[in-house]
């Protein structure tokens, strides 16, 4: 998911239940400080209710063909960011380039492609806006980040000062500092830091829960397995902060720039054990069975389930899916959504930059969302013929 980093003042208030301006009263919230950290205590939003937000009709803009010309036939799009002149660029990894289209789709810029030379990537991975109206991209092998200006004219290209071990990189701050995780393979904590610009630590946020991993032998090899819908970490730039948590619990650690904890904010749940098609889901979920035909896929299955007898299995359902936030530092959650529920959109709940809930929101759950802008968002999308595409789609929120 896209992750930004924007500065917001900080305003609390000991108790909030007040009504949007269209009237819609928000779900209870509770602030408390507790030795100088705000906790905020939030109640679930009421089921079937929704934000009084809205998605546009049509999008303003769709890229992306089966047949035509090339800037137009996306091939492996990573990622798409909207610049402030309102041009998309998107992240087409088939040809390692950055496909720049004004705000109507119309193709005017191609930057970088497959090499090693300057301005160019072995593996493009990702995009972002970098301060001053540039943009930056990640890619492998060496966890690498270019920067270009606007007109797509390459800067400099810096690496992580360790270029060992599963080090993920983040979105640029504002300041021009990334977010930097180093998640080894295997274990069950990860270290957030942020970077300088040249890739050196600049603070420490901590050490936070990683996966759940479990080891067993399975024809005589040593496995490394994952404790079935067991917790996922998640992270996130959140205004002048960072969100960090896990799908585990339903709670949001977000830490200052320094490293220290600011604020925990916290929404009801009531935990569901999870059925028998919701462990069959899960591991199927990690099995190479896409794109291949029913009897391919079962034939997949049948090998697979025996060597996950004796797996550890998670007591609950995950609190929620992912997370994710706005360029107007709104924080979006996931509901997560077992094999029993059947929900027609993928379903967030919404929460203001002092982590207040506002409510919830749909989004059509065939979109891959790139970032959400002020009045729009930006996604992937695949036709029924798997032809790739970009959209920008408006949004309107109401009672703002």
């Amino acid at each position: 998911m896209k992750i930004r980093i924007l500065t917001i003042p900080l305003l609390f208030a000991p108790l909030a239940c007040a009504p949007d301006r269209d009237g819609t009263p928000s779900p209870p919230t509770v602030t408390r400080d507790s030795a100088g950290i705000q906790i905020v205590e939030n109640a679930r939003p009421a089921d079937g209710s929704r934000l009084p937000w809205s998605i546009g009709p049509e999008p303003a803009a769709s890229i992306g063909v089966l047949e035509g010309e090339e800037p137009y036939m996306l091939h492996r799009v990573m990622d798409g960011t909207k610049l402030l002149d309102g041009r998309i660029i998107v992240a087409n990894n088939g040809t390692h380039e950055l496909r720049v289209f004004d705000a109507a789709g119309t193709h005017v810029a191609t930057w970088g492609g497959r090499g090693e030379g300057p301005g160019e990537f072995l593996e493009l991975w990702q995009i972002e806006r970098w301060p001053g109206d540039s943009i930056a991209a990640w890619y492998a092998p060496r966890l690498g980040m270019s920067v270009f200006d606007s007109d797509g004219n390459y800067g400099r290209t810096f690496w992580l000062e360790e270029v060992g071990e599963r080090f993920t990189f983040g979105d640029p701050a504002a300041d021009g500092s990334v977010l930097a995780i180093h998640n080894p393979e295997g274990g069950d904590t990860l270290i957030v830091q942020l970077r300088d610009a040249e890739g050196r630590v600049r603070s420490s946020l901590g050490t936070h829960p990683g996966g759940e991993p479990f080891r067993k032998t399975v024809d005589g090899r040593r496995m490394l397995f994952w404790t079935i819908l067991g917790r996922d970490p998640v992270w996130a730039p959140w205004g002048d902060r960072v969100a960090i948590g896990h799908t585990g619990r339903y709670e949001i650690k977000a830490f200052r720039a320094d490293g220290s904890l600011e604020r925990i904010v916290r929404r009801d749940l009531v935990r569901r054990v999870p059925a028998q098609a919701d462990i069959v889901a899960d591991i199927e979920k990690g099995l190479p069975i896409y794109g291949l035909s029913e009897a391919e896929a079962d034939a997949v299955r049948a090998e697979a389930m025996p060597r996950y007898e004796g797996v550890p299995v998670a007591d609950y359902l995950p609190a929620f899916a992912s997370i994710m936030v706005d360029r107007v530092s709104h924080l979006w959650i996931e509901e997560y959504e077992s094999v029993t529920d059947d929900f027609p959109m993928r379903l967030w709940t919404v929460f203001d930059p002092e982590g207040r809930v506002l409510g919830f929101f749909e989004t059509p759950k065939d979109w891959r969302i790139f970032e959400v802008g002020e009045d729009y968002i930006l996604v992937g999308v695949r036709d029924e013929l798997g032809v790739e595409g970009v959209e920008v789609w408006p949004l309107q929120r109401s009672g703002e």
